[in-house]
């Protein structure tokens, strides 16, 4: 669509070759005694120590599905366990390098992943840092438990705090990271840079995605990591997620500081199954899921695949990919080969696999080799990994039965409560402490000065209309809310398609293309998922945004998003989140039948969604103001037969300047 952009048939129509480059295929081989110029004894030994801990915890985790207890005390946790044994070294070389601006999300099998990153920022932070987010997470309640009677280190203080508000999430206590409502399968810990894990496979695709463009667009530092399973590259979510990412105009039209890619890392931890499911050989066509990187852009997403049996490898990998990330050339997709010795979940019997395969892969054990090498090496004695296992039993074994202990740790007795953190009701002029970009002043824009002829009111003395073009119409109503906020908020972003230059499909947007930089409005693909995913993780970084879905009908192509995603954030996290999300919808009326449907009604029936339907001018501007102002999710509907009616019914017609409306919790 930019003009600025010819699309010449002198040069598409010629012919020629897409050339592709080779594909790294586990290259780092080297062993701990090789890289002991590069790593002192105690990051060995704390890198063993990260994998043993995430061993030891799910190990406990499993005992007490399969078994009924742990080391002879007895629990019942009926809540779900999906487990990464045998994946520990994946997880600890990812996050080694990450600090707590880099930002980790996950999926349903992320215990060991929030524990990596966890323990990498302990290792960063200092005693001060530490204790300051411990003493002011939930006002101490965390702190509180675990620095009873203890007289250890800080640090040690801190692994406690990590071990214990995780176990206590998983096992749905109020003293957990998210007071018990995110469980095993949506815990995060956000003051380590650990954002929200997600049960549904694939769904931090495109969410994380968002992340990287609110860092990017907010000049915030870091990078963000998206930790997804080898089969959810199968899912839409992911596809439209690296799409997003990989986009042109990041580098061909943004401009100045803005210019170049997104800060985003697809992470594959790539245990070779999704559920039952062989994804080489059996479900997927890829043979080496690096190998999708071939596909999306030129530069092949600087695609590679790391042996995730080998921590060093994935340190060495990420250490390399950050400079990729820091000359703004990102994406960078990431395919670590790793296995899980568990099933699906502890439920699973593995009956999809033989016992020889799961014992070669034991035979390997990433734990067990490093350890080897350690010794070999002569950086640490056979002694000295004894203690580090014996000190993280005592640990994990402490930390769990405070976990059950109904006094120290109690249960949610107000289901209710659920339904309170639902929305946060807040009121939040910006979200950012900057000043706004733009490209001209609010009285300068062509459109402002147009509408500011306009009559607001639709009928004159007599009670006659005015003609239509002479009305202040439904569609500028909801312009002059947008465009207000985009000058008060430098955090606000809007985005989908015909956004920009066309402005809107419906005419909304004339005017801002004008008065915005790329960054701030622009085109997204034809993408529904993606548009409404990034924005969620947009929001959940701090930002506020507007996506926007071209017809009502799209919904469906945005569904997981929509009503799985968006609405659930803010309780599940324990109202650590907010999400400041105003998802423009237009509702048809005469394009055929798919794009003619009213789902309005559906829409009002999900539980954590705010919606809005007006109908006239007045109440347009006044909806859409409060919308901008608040910090939860809103679906705001337009109809596409009354864009360009008048104020028929306030006699005063639209007020000029802010008119806001309060917008009640849904009954």
């Amino acid at each position: 669509m930019p003009k600025v952009q010819i699309i010449d048939p002198l040069e598409v129509r010629k012919p020629g070759f897409v050339e592709f480059q080779p594909i790294p295929v586990n290259q780092y081989q080297k062993t701990v005694k090789e890289e002991k110029e590069n790593f002192t004894a105690e990051e060995f030994k704390a890198i063993y120590h990260d994998m043993v801990l995430i061993r030891e915890f799910e190990t406990m985790l499993n005992l007490i599905k399969t078994k009924g207890e742990y080391n002879g005390t007895p629990y019942n946790h009926p809540g779900p366990a999906h487990l990464s044994i045998g994946q520990e070294s994946a997880a600890v070389g990812m996050a080694w390098t990450l600090g707590v601006d880099d930002f980790i999300f996950g999926s349903h099998r992320s215990h060991g992943e929030i524990l990596a990153k966890g323990m990498s920022a302990i290792h960063k932070l200092d005693d001060q840092q530490l204790t300051g987010i411990m003493e002011s997470f939930f006002d101490g309640v965390v702190y509180d438990v675990v620095k009873k009677d203890f007289t250890g280190s800080v640090k040690d203080l801190a692994k406690r705090f990590l071990v214990y508000g995780t176990l206590a999430e998983i096992f749905a206590r109020k003293t957990g990271f998210n007071r018990g409502l995110g469980g095993s399968m949506h815990a995060f810990f956000t003051p380590f840079g650990v954002y929200p894990n997600n049960a549904i496979v694939g769904g931090s695709g495109d969410i994380a995605v968002g992340a990287a463009l609110y860092k990017k667009v907010n000049r915030k530092p870091g990078l963000v990591v998206a930790n997804i399973g080898d089969a959810s590259m199968a899912c839409g979510p992911v596809w439209e997620g690296i799409t997003f990412a990989a986009m042109d105009q990041f580098r061909e039209l943004w401009e100045g500081d803005m210019q170049g890619g997104l800060p985003v890392i697809i992470n594959i931890m790539n245990n070779q199954y999704g559920m039952g499911g062989q994804t080489s050989g059996e479900t997927m066509g890829y043979g080496i899921a690096a190998r999708i990187g071939a596909g999306v852009n030129a530069e092949q997403m600087h695609a590679e695949r790391v042996d995730g049996y080998n921590p060093l490898a994935v340190i060495d990998a990420y250490k390399r990919k950050r400079k990729i990330i820091d000359e703004k050339r990102g994406p960078v997709l990431l395919d670590v080969l790793t296995y899980r010795y568990s099933g699906h979940s502890p439920s699973d019997a593995s009956s999809y696999r033989t016992k020889e395969e799961v014992e070669a892969w034991e035979a390997q054990d990433c734990i067990h080799s490093f350890g080897e090498e350690m010794v070999e090496a002569e950086v640490a004695s056979q002694a000295d990994l004894d203690k580090i296992s014996d000190d993280i039993r005592k640990l994990v074994n402490e930390m769990f039965l405070k976990a059950i202990d109904d006094e120290v740790s109690p249960r949610m007795t107000n289901a209710d409560v659920i339904g309170e953190m639902m929305f946060s009701n807040g009121s939040v002029d910006s979200f950012s402490e900057a000043e706004p970009d733009v490209l001209m002043s609010l009285d300068e824009n062509p459109r402002v000065k147009k509408i500011a002829n306009k009559e607001r009111f639709a009928f004159d003395t007599e009670g006659k209309p005015f003609s239509k073009m002479k009305q202040f119409q439904l569609r500028d109503a909801i312009f002059e809310a947008v465009i207000d906020r985009f000058y008060k908020d430098a955090s606000l972003v809007a985005y989908g398609e015909e956004n920009r230059d066309w402005g809107g499909a419906f005419a909304v947007y004339g005017g801002l293309t004008e008065a915005l930089p790329y960054h701030r409005l622009f085109n997204s693909p034809i993408s529904e998922a993606s548009i409404v995913g990034t924005s969620i993780g947009y929001a959940m970084c701090g930002g506020r945004v507007i996506p926007e879905i071209m017809y009502c009908d799209f919904l469906g192509r945005c569904g997981d998003e929509v009503f799985n995603q968006l609405p659930k954030w803010q309780a599940m996290s324990g109202n650590v989140l907010k999400m400041p999300v105003v998802l423009r919808v237009s509702v048809g009326s005469k394009y055929g039948a798919q794009h003619s449907q009213d789902w309005t009604s559906l829409v009002a029936h999900i539980p954590g969604i705010k919606v809005c339907f007006p109908v006239t001018p007045y109440d347009a501007k006044g909806l859409m103001n409060a919308a901008l102002q608040g910090t939860d999710p809103v679906i705001f509907f337009e109809s596409q037969r009354i864009y360009d009616i008048g104020e028929q019914f306030h006699k005063g017609g639209c007020p000029q300047g802010t008119t806001r409306y309060h917008l009640a919790n849904p009954m």
